[in-house]
C-alpha cells in the first residue's frame, strides 16, 4: 500500500487535544493514521447498533419498568 500526503486544518481545540496526546507518539503521521483506521470501525459499529435499536422498537421490544428501575438502582447504587 503506497501512502499519500494529504492536508487539512484542525480546529484549535481539536490540535491542542492532538498536540496533548501525542506526546507519547513518535510521529503525528503514525497516530493519526491510527486514528482514521480506528474512526470508521466505531462509526459503523454505531450505525449497527442504531439500527438495531430500530428493529427492536418495530418489534415492540421494550424494556419494561421493573428493569428500568433494576438498572438505574444497580447504576446510583453509591455502596
Amino acid at each position: 500500500m503506497s501512502n499519500e500526503d494529504v492536508t487539512f486544518r484542525f480546529d484549535r481545540n481539536k490540535r491542542v487535544k492532538l498536540d496533548a496526546t501525542l506526546g507519547i507518539e513518535p510521529e503525528k503521521s503514525d497516530a493519526i493514521d491510527r486514528a482514521m483506521n480506528l474512526s470508521p470501525d466505531i462509526y459503523q459499529w454505531r450505525l449497527e447498533e442504531i439500527h438495531k435499536g430500530f428493529a427492536e422498537a418495530d418489534a415492540g421490544d421494550f424494556a419494561s419498568e421493573e428493569e428500568v428501575q433494576a438498572v438505574f438502582a444497580r447504576l446510583t447504587d453509591a455502596n
